[in-house]
């Protein structure tokens, strides 16, 4: 993968499994994400939350500002058996190290939680490389409208209020998240743009969907 490229990155669990099923898999999640997009970690990051909320807050605060990112999430949504990343590059192997990382340390904290062994997510993953701002507009749509297409939320309203996805983020903001997503925004004239640019299409996407599972069926 080439630095200063975006690609669109998913994986799924084995056998599709939910492994992205309840309120605390989720958090972990994208506290994962958060913490594994900067070059080297400060320590586990089941060691790091043992250290209470205040602490770390110190901690990151400090050392997002002296290490150099791996990558840059530009969105993301979890589903309950798959999880979608729009990432740009930014080391070398930034990706690569990245998802290695999450996948591995995720994978401990699952198993760890539901009493179980083995892998979880269906070998390493698999990437897209996104080669215009068309392609980026429309992979940022296709990912966030993820839930909705899939029946996992049932309509528009609970979509905007969906808490495992960048969508909310993209409506209203958030100057805490770990989200880049100026370089999406910045196509369109205003946030009201984009929501107008994914709910418009939320419907042809669920209905394709649909067709999609009947011609696995």
């Amino acid at each position: 993968m080439v630095s200063g490229e975006i690609y669109h990155l998913f994986n799924r669990s084995i056998n599709l499994e939910p492994i992205f099923e309840f309120k605390r898999h989720c958090q972990r999640a994208l506290i994962s994400f958060d913490y594994y997009q900067y070059a080297d970690p400060i320590e586990k990051l089941s060691y790091f939350l043992s250290r209470g909320e205040s602490k770390n807050k110190e901690l990151m605060d400090k050392w997002k500002k002296d290490h150099k990112k791996h990558v840059e999430i530009i969105a993301y949504c979890l589903m309950p058996n798959h999880y979608h990343l729009l990432l740009k590059q930014i080391s070398e192997n930034g990706i690569k190290d990245f998802l290695s990382v999450f996948q591995n340390s995720y994978t401990r904290y699952y198993n760890t939680q539901m009493e179980r062994k083995g892998p979880i997510f269906q070998g390493y993953f698999k990437s897209v490389r996104v080669e215009t701002d068309e392609q980026l507009m429309h992979l940022s749509r296709y990912i966030h409208l993820n839930p909705y297409s899939s029946f996992v939320v049932k309509t528009i309203e609970e979509l905007e209020d969906y808490p495992w996805s960048s969508l909310s983020n993209y409506l209203a903001g958030d100057d805490s998240s770990f989200i880049a997503n100026d370089i999406v925004l910045g196509m369109f004239n205003c946030r009201e743009d984009y929501k107008k640019f994914v709910f418009d299409q939320a419907d042809y996407q669920r209905e394709l969907e649909k067709l999609k599972h009947l011609t696995w069926d």
